[in-house]
């Protein structure tokens, strides 16, 4: 099965710089996937790029095996966008219905199910409903599209906690059901542990990881000891921290190293907020991330 994302050498230039480049990764079918990065970081255009929303300055991004935009891949790409585009003097019963008739595949069920769980009424314009209400249309007519592949820019940043646990409860039963691939853009970082089986964590444009996220995790180790404790190798820390008289380091080793170390295996929040934290290489020239967890520093 040809993978559901594969980017070589991909860039995107807009005349103020470079939003995206040297970026090299695959994401196989069938995973749940998540961009995260800081704002600015180039996750929207990655989206936007593989929902050919927007065309590469750079590069390639092949999307379920496919380099071209034709009718056909159309069909079988769904995407969802931050500011969730929709007709305002339309109704919500009209809306679903211009899904209906424009997708050959349409699962009314599952498109009505989402707005049920909202209870909006039908006859409601859609200018007239609060984002979190726009974002479930714009979810129902994705998810009734009966797509290969799910793109979702941020959708959970208009949604109420409930909204949103539903939400994550409707995607990993799509993804398991349909094996449909899903690649999803969010901040909210806590909420996506347990629910990602796959990573792209994207700074200043470029990859820094990417990979599957329980290898990346096996990879890493969370370190916790005195203020004093020396002797970790630098190309091995991504992050290093001293409060008061206990340090805190993120390292890249599967095992725990000699001294005086308290260890254990990051979470998915630890190990994004050490990359976070820690500084990307700013030059524009930097060599695309390799290796098997794909890091900016493992390929200095």
């Amino acid at each position: 099965m040809a993978p559901a994302l594969e980017a070589v050498g991909l860039g995107r230039q807009y005349r103020s710089g470079w939003a995206l480049r040297g970026c090299d990764f695959t994401v196989p079918a069938g995973r749940i996937c998540g961009a995260v990065g800081p704002n600015g970081a180039g996750k929207s255009t990655l989206l936007a790029l593989a929902a050919h929303q927007l065309a590469p300055t750079e590069g390639e991004l092949r999307v379920l095996g496919e380099a071209s935009d034709g009718p056909e891949l159309r069909a079988r790409v769904a995407y969802v966008a931050q500011d969730k585009p929709l007709y305002p003097g339309l109704t919500v019963a009209e809306t679903l219905r211009m899904g209906r008739e424009l997708n050959p595949h349409w699962d009314e069920e599952t498109a009505q199910g989402i707005v049920d769980q909202a209870e909006l009424q039908p006859r409601a314009r859609i200018g007239s409903l609060s984002g979190g209400q726009r974002t479930r249309v714009s979810l129902a007519l994705a998810l009734g599209k009966l797509p290969d592949l799910l793109l979702l820019d941020e959708p959970m940043a208009d949604l109420d906690p409930l909204a949103r646990h539903q939400l994550m409860g409707t995607l990993m039963a799509t993804a398991a059901e349909r094996g449909t691939t899903i690649v999803l853009s969010s901040h909210i970082l806590p909420e996506l542990d347990g629910v990602i089986d796959h990573l792209l964590l994207v700074q200043r444009g470029r990859i820094r990881l990417a990979g599957d996220l329980e290898e990346i995790l096996d990879g890493h180790r969370l370190l916790t000891g005195p203020a004093e404790a020396a002797g970790l190798p630098a190309e091995q820390v991504v992050e290093q921290r001293v409060a008061g008289r206990r340090a805190t380091a993120l390292v890249r080793t599967e095992e725990p190293p000699d001294g005086p170390w308290e260890s254990e295996r990051p979470n998915l929040e630890d190990l994004l907020l050490g990359y976070l934290r820690a500084p990307a290489d700013p030059r524009p020239d930097a060599a695309p991330t390799n290796g098997r967890h794909r890091t900016e520093e493992a390929a200095a």
